[in-house]
């Protein structure tokens, strides 16, 4: 049985992973982007949904995700390849500011919208992505104890809830650099969100080539 100062070590490593594997501060720049036109309210139930869909897809993975990966013969590799595309097409997207192009939308269709980007992508994958959900399977099964999986599910729910803060915090900055100012946001973070895309394709693809010539 660990001793407190073991349990407080494990948790900080548990958290230490999770903060810079989801890495809030940087998304928050792509969350004010795809929801600069929303009222303040809107943006507020879009960050809750995001945060609250990426919650739930950790604890699923956390408890039953190599199961499932194994059930459906997946991988983690091709969770980045299709996680690299769907980053792409919403890069290409800001990158020609597209998101903005709602603002004339009914009311019905901007509920949509929220409904939409809340779950793809800012749920899944770019609160949940890749890295965090292995992260979740790897150390749900390395907690042999009943108390280290209190602790990473503790954990999980802390940095959920630290992310939600830092996602509301900054809607203060959209008001504050203005329409001009969120259009020039939008398309440079169009194009770094297009290089993550790139990065996690090929971290996905590179592993399945190398296999594939193993075999070979």
């Amino acid at each position: 049985m660990q001793s407190t100062q073991e349990l407080l070590t494990i948790a900080l490593l548990y958290f230490t992973s999770f903060f810079s594997l989801i890495n809030p501060l940087g998304s928050m720049p792509v969350f004010l982007t795809m929801t600069a036109k929303l009222s303040k309210t809107q943006q507020k139930k879009t960050a809750i949904k995001a945060v609250f869909t990426a919650f739930v897809t950790l604890l699923i993975f956390a408890f039953a995700g190599q199961m499932m990966f194994n059930f459906f013969g997946i991988s983690v590799n091709s969770f980045r390849i299709v996680g690299g595309i769907i980053f792409f097409v919403m890069g290409y997207d800001m990158l020609n500011a597209r998101f903005s192009s709602f603002k004339s939308i009914p009311e019905e269709n901007v509920k949509e919208y929220v409904e939409d980007i809340s779950i793809t992508p800012l749920g899944i994958p770019m609160i949940a992505g890749p890295g965090a959900i292995t992260n979740a399977i790897v150390l749900m099964e390395d907690s042999d104890s009943f108390s280290l999986k209190i602790i990473l599910i503790g954990i999980i729910v802390l940095t959920m809830l630290l992310t939600l803060l830092i996602y509301l915090g900054g809607t203060k900055i959209t008001n504050f650099l203005g329409e001009t100012g969120n259009k020039v946001m939008l398309k440079l973070m169009g194009l770094i969100v297009m290089v993550i895309a790139v990065e996690f394709f090929f971290a996905g693809l590179k592993p399945i080539i190398q296999e594939i010539l193993t075999r070979s």
